[in-house]
């Protein structure tokens, strides 16, 4: 199983690493059960990894149950006039809430 970590986000990740002079910062991608859709992603910096997580592009870290969620979807930053934020792109959600963070499968 894997994620696609696509250019933008790992850009993201070496800036905010710059930035805030935390060389082994990523970005903790998790999912929980709630959320408007049944599901919710969880998005948090990091700099704490277990030796349980999974890593992606030495940038994103999850755990083996989000990744049964998550497989096969795409990690990407979108900075433009609306504001910045990392999107997911996930293949296995068969709907999802407006706001974006809630999905079902």
């Amino acid at each position: 199983m894997t994620i696609k970590i696509d250019d933008s986000a790992v850009k993201r990740i070496e800036q905010l690493r710059t930035q805030q002079g935390k060389t082994a910062l990523m970005l903790r991608v998790t999912v929980d059960g709630g959320g408007c859709s049944g599901f919710q992603y969880k998005l948090e910096l990091t700099e704490e990894k277990t030796d349980k997580d999974l890593m992606f592009e030495n940038t994103v870290v999850t755990d083996d149950i989000s990744m049964g969620f998550l497989k096969d979807s795409v990690i990407k930053f979108d900075d433009d006039l609306i504001g910045s934020e990392f999107k997911i792109e996930n293949p296995n959600a068969i709907s999802g809430c407006g706001c974006g963070t809630s999905f079902a499968v």
